[in-house]
């Protein structure tokens, strides 16, 4: 089997995560077995790195990695599970939109405050 990818180094460099990250990911199972080649040395195609995208916007949304890892059992075992990862991924977004509500109000009074302090320095 030739090579069919990247090295976990290069995934590493375009996922933004890092090598111990990765088998880690895979060790949970929440990224499929990666492919190998010929040497046994790991080696992430692209479908594999998009995969990792959006399992890096998961995590920077707030979604836990028990959500995730359930949220990847579904996809494994096909389309019958569609309407529960929509679910999951509703559920994830609605907490997403109250964070940035929440962060929108904190940002709010930041805003006040600097321009509490531009007022002070003006006087």
């Amino acid at each position: 089997m030739g090579m069919t990818g990247i090295t976990i180094q290069e995934a590493s460099r375009t996922s933004g995560l890092s090598a111990h990250t990765l088998r880690y990911y895979e060790r949970i199972g929440l990224v499929p077995e990666v492919g190998r080649d010929a040497a046994g040395h790991r080696s992430y195609t692209g479908a594999d790195l998009a995969w990792l995208e959006f399992l890096t916007k998961l995590r920077r949304t707030g979604m836990p990695i028990a959500d995730m890892c359930r949220y990847a059992e579904l996809l494994r075992r096909g389309p019958e599970t569609a309407a529960e990862r929509r679910r999951i991924l509703q559920e994830h977004r609605e907490r997403v939109l109250e964070r940035i509500a929440q962060l929108n109000g904190d940002l709010a009074v930041l805003d006040r405050k600097i321009d509490m302090y531009h007022e002070m320095e003006s006087s």
